[in-house]
């Protein structure tokens, strides 16, 4: 990695990140001094064993948590120390989420489940109506935008995550093992319209991944090993 970086070159950059969580007889090291970077519309894979720190380490880039050491820069700005407000306002503009559980609320239908994101970051109008049906069937939802999410299917669910991740035009979407509740069949067609979304919007995607498969069709494929990010490339 390049020691002088344009501000615009990276869109986000994170400089010898670490974090420690306490163990039974001592602390825990996560994460140890872990440089991340990644550039506008660029899709990277991480991979590794489990226990690895893979999630952790999405969500220190996300700021779901904080770093105990290093710093997290998102489009050139800092943002290592932002109050928390400061920093969730941020993310809800920055970043949009898929994770391996869904995390649909169950009394709401696919819609209003996608719109969630939208009021997280404290706007539903019409525009982000239109928005969400709009991204419901490009996900191919089009028959279930107002179907309770507790009667979709496992793959239905993920491609409602999915839209929500992408209501906020976001320019980072962070996937933590997306397909990882799915048959295979459903794994592949929900990572065949991750990528394809991410690619025709241009959005940076990072994936957390236990499949080869998948992890290969990013433009680069990392590794996290004993908290340290190895095939780091230059």
């Amino acid at each position: 990695m390049p020691s002088e970086v344009n501000k615009s070159e990276y869109l986000l950059k994170a400089k010898e990140l670490g974090k420690q969580f306490p163990g039974v007889d001592s602390v825990i090291s996560v994460l140890n001094g872990v440089d991340f970077a990644l550039r506008p519309g660029e899709s990277v894979s991480i991979r590794g064993e489990s226990g690895s720190g893979k999630s952790t380490l999405l969500n220190v880039l996300s700021g779901l948590e904080r770093a105990d050491t290093g710093q997290l820069i998102w489009e050139g700005e800092d943002v290592t120390k932002y109050s928390l407000s400061k920093l969730a306002a941020a993310r809800a503009r920055f970043i949009g989420f898929v994770f391996q559980a869904y995390y649909l609320a169950p009394e709401l239908n696919a819609l209003e489940n996608v719109l969630l994101g939208a009021r997280i970051a404290g706007h539903v109008d019409t525009s982000e109506r239109d928005r969400a049906e709009a991204l419901l069937l490009r996900v191919g939802l089009k028959e279930r935008i107002r179907h309770s999410s507790t009667k979709l299917s496992g793959g239905e669910r993920q491609r409602v995550a999915v839209a929500r991740a992408m209501i906020n035009d976001p320019s980072l979407v962070l996937a933590d093992e997306p397909t990882g509740n799915l048959d295979e069949s459903t794994g592949y067609a929900v990572m065949d319209l991750l990528m394809e979304i991410a690619e025709e919007s241009q959005k940076s995607l990072v994936l957390v991944t236990h499949n080869p498969d998948f992890a290969a069709r990013t433009q680069r494929q990392l590794t996290l090993c004993l908290g340290k990010m190895a095939n780091q490339d230059k």
